[in-house]
């Protein structure tokens, strides 16, 4: 049985001299959904999508000839393009006889289901095509043609560089070698080698028992397909709709290589989508190339775009933040209603979350369709999880989080509560801390990445005796978005942290004065809001800040002159910063 699972049907096909080891999973009634493993792989290598996507479709996978369980036929020419199209056409007729099937294919088994996919029986056999790092080797020599026709300082590093990256195929013509070192020291030692350099967990049966002979035998594809079509390439077009998955850290198959695809895919239609994987983004991001496939496969049976398809449609424009779900806590006020009307101004779509949840709808209401408020306590964690995981059902997976909400304590450190401190350090920073541990997962595990934008403030590294509790979790937030940077890079998540300075907002209105009774608190909130006021610096300059920092992936943002400034001495000239320190901006 193979690693296919307990419950996977095995059958075999017979196409020409070859038995393809058949295995299937799901209802077989419900839409078939065809894997197709790659070089050096068997159908092992899809185990985790084919789980995830068996609980709706009828998943089906084989193992190539020469791999698994399937037969090695002899000689080069068993090899060649038209015999594994072939293999396709014929495991897509026993498994689906009456119903077109969807196709999902990775590496080599991309570059033979796309000698299927530009047949003409493909338009009735096909319903949809999802490719991951394998052009057509038509398209490619096309691609190469074209580049050296118009050889431009891009067609250059585009030609060059995937030159480079595909080293490995020259090494596969030298007579011999390849064949035995995959038997003798590369296969033992495969399933290490994806590990450390691919990031690929070691899963059962994933690299197979036959992995040396599988590699030996798949050498073949190498010998028989890749120059013959290279510089002899046909015009392959298809009808089928296609949808190419880019791996963003793919050492072998470059993104350049769909640059010119427009060319040979019709009516059906085109949508390139980027996952922030490797080569073997099926095997290490299981559930994001589902995801994918699943959005792919419901739409082109009928069902509406998601968000993702819409920004990867061929021709589509990518103008601002169209397509995009902005999250903003704190949103209803301030520098958190400016930012979600900047990002809705330029096209996205903002939820509106806020702890006042009447307020949160008026914010909404006034920017208008598209706009979507939410009440929470971003201290309360169970109530941040929840208001997550409602986002992502009714909105899908936000594309730029905006952890804003926060509040300001003032006073002396003696004169500073526990309750005081707990409070502070509830809101600002573990507010902070629930945003990115819920949208941050939420992230990574959609594989298209994101961006997360968490205030913090001048007065993070721009002390001052009167703020102790409220600098210690402004610090603590710029620490936090550092660190997070740096984790999340691997996600293709950026990370910002905001340091915006004195704003005018209504921050000052809410203020907590420490060690004071109730009349000299209003009193120093109200000195407090007009200074604020007399620095004339608006939300919605802050607000432009943000949307620059995440156009642009910046690490850290001092907004106003002062924050600038205050950031600069905090590295030049930190015995300065600490005479500052003693004023008492407060009184």
């Amino acid at each position: 049985m193979g690693s296919a699972g307990l419950g996977a049907r095995r059958r075999v096909v017979r196409q020409g001299d070859v038995d393809l080891a058949v295995f299937e999973q799901g209802d077989s009634s419900s839409p078939t959904v065809v894997l197709v493993h790659g070089y050096p792989d068997t159908h092992a290598m899809w185990d985790g999508v084919a789980e995830a996507l068996a609980e709706n479709y009828h998943v089906v996978r084989y193992d190539t000839r020469g791999a698994g369980e399937s037969t090695a036929p002899s000689g080069l020419r068993a090899y060649r393009l038209a015999e594994l199209g072939e293999d396709l056409f014929a495991v897509a007729d026993a498994v689906s006889p009456a119903e077109p099937v969807h196709v999902v294919a990775h590496d080599w088994g991309s570059i033979q289901a796309w000698e299927a996919i530009t047949d003409s029986r493909s338009q009735t056999r096909f319903a949809s095509f999802t490719t991951i790092s394998g052009p057509c080797l038509d398209h490619v020599g096309h691609w190469m043609r074209r580049r050296a026709a118009t050889p431009t300082p891009r067609h250059l590093r585009q030609a060059l560089g995937q030159l480079l990256h595909s080293w490995y195929v020259y090494f596969f013509h030298i007579p011999v070698l390849p064949p035995l070192l995959w038997r003798t020291v590369l296969g033992p030692r495969w399933g290490a080698l994806l590990r450390a350099v691919e990031g690929v967990p070691r899963l059962p049966g994933h690299p197979a028992p036959t992995i040396g002979a599988d590699a030996a035998n798949g050498v073949n594809l190498y010998r028989a397909n890749m120059f013959p079509r290279l510089t002899n390439p046909r015009v392959r077009k298809t009808n089928v709709p296609v949808q190419v998955v880019l791996p963003a850290r793919d050492h072998y198959v470059t993104a350049g290589l769909a640059d010119d695809l427009e060319r040979w895919v019709g009516r059906g239609g085109l949508w390139r989508r980027t996952v922030h994987a490797g080569h073997w983004a099926p095997a290490s991001h299981p559930r994001a190339i589902a995801a994918m496939v699943e959005e792919f496969v419901e739409h082109t049976s009928g069902a509406p775009m998601t968000r993702g398809l819409q920004r990867g449609r061929s021709g589509s424009p990518d103008v601002g933040f169209a397509n995009r779900l902005v999250v903003v806590t704190g949103a209803a006020r301030g520098i958190g209603r400016a930012t979600a009307e900047a990002f809705a101004a330029r096209g996205a779509e903002v939820v509106i979350a806020d702890v006042d949840g009447d307020a949160a709808k008026a914010a909404a209401a006034d920017i208008g369709a598209g706009a979507y408020a939410y009440q929470v306590d971003v201290a309360d964690e169970a109530a941040v999880r929840e208001f997550a995981e409602d986002v992502a059902a009714e909105h899908g997976v936000p594309d730029v989080v905006v952890n804003n909400a926060g509040i300001a304590v003032a006073g002396p450190f003696l004169g500073t509560s526990e309750a005081d401190w707990q409070r502070v350090i509830d809101v600002n920073l573990l507010g902070v801390v629930h945003g990115c541990r819920e949208f941050g997962a939420q992230m990574a595990e959609r594989g298209e990445g994101g961006h997360i934008v968490n205030l913090s403030s001048a007065a993070a590294y721009a002390v001052s005796r009167a703020l102790p509790a409220y600098s210690a979790t402004k610090a603590a937030v710029l620490a936090l978005s550092e660190a997070l940077r740096a984790e999340f890079a691997a996600h293709g998540i950026g990370v910002t942290a905001v340091c915006p300075g004195i704003v005018a907002t209504d921050i000052t209105g809410t203020a907590r004065f420490t060690g004071v009774d109730e009349v000299e608190q209003q009193r120093l909130r109200r000195k407090a809001t007009r200074a604020y006021a007399r620095r004339g610096y608006g939300p919605e300059r802050v607000a432009a800040e943000i949307v620059r920092a995440v156009e642009r992936d910046t690490a850290v943002v001092p907004v106003t002159p002062e924050a600038k400034v205050g950031r600069v001495l905090s590295r030049l000239s930190p015995g300065l910063m600490r005479k500052f320190a003693r004023i008492d901006v407060v009184r």
